[in-house]
């Protein structure tokens, strides 16, 4: 949606919903809680509004959507958002692509950095790697079941997946990294710039990349409509790029 189009169903809530201190509940996907929650303490110093911000998996988020969950703001990838929109659980004019990020190669501080310049490079990188941790394919998300089926298209699949330690990286799949419990992971890059003791050592091959679109919306059984909007809005601000980008992610939008 177009941010001028954002600004009014933005405005329209504000305008019509008192300016009293709420904690606003955001329900958010893994990777873009770590640029939420170093975002959100601003919010709350410029608006008194507190967030209280929970990520979770794809499966679960969805679960809890579908049952009685009551999250003012919902930030997922785009095609799970899009489901809820459809039929009509989010409030009419609030769904924004918020950011992107692609899936990057990490290893223990100090180690040798691999090679995974090219397709042949990353093939041979997995192959010699003695471990390796990514997300869990059946977990819901979408880097899981691509870098899975990228060890497919590699043509490395029986090899590497004996090796292979499944883990998110809100649940310490990263972390994993930095105390040498995994030789390599491939995780999406704004899951692992946060986290110390690590290197990211780049994004995959062109070919083998895959980019997740982050959108917010608000939905209809959300107790705060108005500060939500205004919480969600300010996630798009320039003053917001910086940590998005610094968190690993690409800014999708623009402010005014």
């Amino acid at each position: 949606m177009a941010v001028a189009g954002l600004t009014m169903a933005f405005a329209a809530l504000l305008a019509v919903t008192p300016s009293i201190a709420a904690d606003i509940q955001v329900l958010t996907s893994g990777a873009p809680s770590a640029v939420q929650k170093r975002l959100a303490p601003a919010f709350t110093k410029a608006t008194g509004h507190n967030v209280v911000i929970t990520a979770d998996t794809i499966n679960i988020i969805l679960k809890r959507l579908d049952g009685d969950a009551s999250p003012d703001v919902v930030v997922l990838p785009r095609p799970a958002l899009a489901k809820f929109e459809k039929s009509g659980a989010l409030r009419p004019g609030s769904m924004v692509d918020v950011a992107r990020v692609g899936i990057g190669v990490v290893v223990k501080e100090g180690a040798p950095l691999p090679d995974i310049s090219t397709a042949d490079a990353l093939r041979k990188t997995l192959l010699n790697a003695k471990s390796i941790a990514h997300p869990d394919p059946k977990g819901g998300g979408f880097t899981g079941v691509h870098i899975d089926r990228m060890f497919e298209r590699l043509g490395i699949a029986d090899a590497v997946r004996p090796k292979v330690r499944l883990g998110f990286a809100f649940s310490g799949g990263v972390d994993a990294i930095a105390k040498g419990e995994s030789e390599i992971g491939l995780f999406n890059i704004s899951e692992i710039v946060p986290i110390k003791g690590v290197t990211l050592v780049g994004p995959l091959p062109a070919e083998y990349q895959n980019y997740i679109v982050f959108s917010g919306a608000l939905h209809t059984r959300g107790a705060s409509p108005g500060p939500a909007a205004a919480y969600l809005r300010s996630l798009l601000e320039p003053s917001a790029q910086a940590a998005w980008k610094a968190g690993g992610m690409e800014v999708m939008v623009s402010g005014p």
